[in-house]
C-alpha cells in the first residue's frame, strides 16, 4: 500500500546505449530502455516496460503497457495502463494512456486520450488497426 512501488517496470532487459542509433521497428518483451536514437516504431510484446532517458529520441509510435518518458517521441505513444512524463518530456503526438502523471516541464504537442471511458475501445482498435498495417500481421478481432 504506502511506501510500496511497482517495481515491474523498473526492469531493464535490453539498452539502446546513448551512443547507439537503430534504423528500424523494434518489438520487445520485459524492459527496455532507450538513451540513443530510434527511428522506427517501438512495441512491446505482451506486458513489458519501456523508458527513454533524456538523451534518448525515437522518431516513430511508441506502444507498451507501461511507458517512462524523459527524452523525446516524435509519434504517438500508447501507454495502455501507465504513461510517466518526466520534466525534460517532449511528445510530438498523441498520448494514449490508462493513467498519466506528468511533471512540471513536459511538453505534449498533441491530445491527451484517455483509454477508458467513452471512446476508448475507438482508441485501442486504431491503435491495434495501426500497428498491424505497420507491421503487416493480421488483426486479433475487433474492440
Amino acid at each position: 500500500m504506502f511506501g510500496r512501488r511497482d517495481r515491474s517496470s523498473e526492469r531493464i532487459d535490453t539498452l539502446i546505449g546513448r551512443n547507439a542509433a537503430v534504423q528500424g521497428d523494434i518489438e520487445f518483451a520485459g524492459g527496455l530502455h532507450v538513451d540513443g536514437r530510434v527511428a522506427g516504431c517501438v512495441r512491446a510484446a505482451g506486458d513489458g516496460s519501456l523508458s527513454v532517458s533524456e538523451f534518448g529520441v525515437i522518431e516513430g509510435s511508441v506502444g507498451a503497457p507501461h511507458v517512462v518518458l524523459n527524452g523525446r517521441v516524435n509519434g504517438d505513444i500508447f501507454g495502455s495502463e501507465r504513461v510517466v512524463l518526466g520534466s525534460k518530456a517532449k511528445v510530438r503526438g498523441n498520448v494514449h494512456y490508462g493513467v498519466i502523471e506528468m511533471a512540471l516541464g513536459a511538453e505534449i504537442s498533441g491530445k491527451l486520450v484517455p483509454l477508458k471511458g467513452p471512446g476508448a475501445s475507438k482508441a485501442a482498435l486504431a491503435h491495434e488497426q495501426a500497428t498491424a498495417q505497420a507491421h503487416e500481421l493480421p488483426l486479433a478481432g475487433g474492440l
